[in-house]
């Protein structure tokens, strides 16, 4: 079985979440779903690619689903890419597994 947890990785600074992201889409969604080819969780964004702005909000879509400041999630890499790592301060493992569950079992 494939599990979304392969996205997901506790380091030294905090939760590091692997992400893939689709900008210019209709509406913001996250998570969308698991790629299991990436090992990444799958977010949409309304904002382009163009000058930050799918950044901005992917950190502020991200900071709002786990409950956290936006200064409490960063963007670690890609930032010029579609894959991104982000790091997750001040939230557990287990409590980042938890909400994820939520949303993809109900």
């Amino acid at each position: 079985m494939i599990s979304y947890k392969d996205a997901l990785k506790e380091s030294s600074q905090g939760v590091m979440l692997s992400l893939h992201v689709i900008p210019g889409s209709a509406q913001t969604v996250f998570p969308v779903s698991y790629n299991q080819w990436r090992h990444a969780l799958e977010i949409k964004v309304q904002a382009q690619a163009k000058d930050n702005k799918a950044n901005i909000e992917v950190v502020e879509t991200i900071a709002h689903f786990f409950k956290l400041s936006r200064k409490d999630v960063v963007l670690m890499s890609g930032e010029k890419n579609r894959e991104k790592t982000i790091c997750l301060k001040n939230i557990s493992l287990t409590t980042v597994l938890g909400r994820l569950q939520e949303s993809f079992h109900g």
